[in-house]
């Protein structure tokens, strides 16, 4: 007799692999890609660790699909706000603004899918995104360029610095380091100052007029 899985069974597996998904994604969140192990997660979500393995293959596979996740939600954020109302200058800054905004609310999420060291499976996800972001980048820099706006150079390049840039420039301030110096009480750069060294030089880059102080 020929076993065929069932659509309840379908259902379920898919049920709890976004449950397993989610408790990666808060396990990362709060410890980065060090922490997430393939015992403690099925602790987290309640099952067997072989269970994982009906999912996932190993552990470089599951990282993988846990940056994706997070990675797709920054993604449609940006996008909503660059594909928004308003000038190209505008919606420029406003993304950028909200990038280093989501960014440091979310420090330990954010340091482990720019800068943590990860599983090569991750790197390529990393990648793949990192031209996503600069595509968004290139329609909005496109818009600039056609009302007079934006004078900047070779749009594939500019854009890609743009990400380079945004990503490199909030390396530091989102590390453990500065973390555990803003607990102590240390200086440490703020999101105000951050933010604004980050829209001035995108701005600067694509040849746009630079904020108001």
């Amino acid at each position: 007799m020929v076993y065929r899985t069932t659509v309840a069974r379908l259902d379920r597996d898919l049920q709890l692999r976004a449950h397993i998904l989610t408790c990666a994604l808060q396990r990362v969140a709060e410890g980065g890609f060090a922490a997430l192990t393939m015992q403690a997660l099925a602790e987290d979500a309640g099952i067997a660790t072989g269970s994982l393995y009906r999912h996932f293959q190993g552990k470089g596979e599951l990282a993988a699909e846990v940056f994706s996740l997070a990675s797709e939600h920054e993604l449609q954020a940006l996008g909503a706000v660059l594909r928004g109302s308003g000038s190209p200058v505008v919606r420029l800054r406003a993304g950028l603004q909200q990038f280093a905004s989501r960014a440091w609310h979310s420090r330990q999420l954010a340091f482990a899918l720019i800068a943590e060291p990860v599983d090569p499976a991750v790197d390529d996800r990393r990648l793949c995104y990192r031209e996503a972001y600069a595509a968004l980048f290139v329609g909005l820099i496109e818009e600039g360029v056609q009302q007079g706006l934006f004078r900047p150079g070779p749009l594939p390049v500019i854009a890609a610095c743009l990400v380079g840039a945004i990503s490199e420039s909030l390396v530091g301030p989102l590390s453990p380091a500065a973390r555990a110096a803003r607990d102590k009480g240390l200086p440490a750069p703020d999101l105000n100052t951050v933010s604004h060294c980050i829209v001035t030089f995108c701005l600067r880059a694509v040849g746009a007029e630079e904020p108001t102080p």
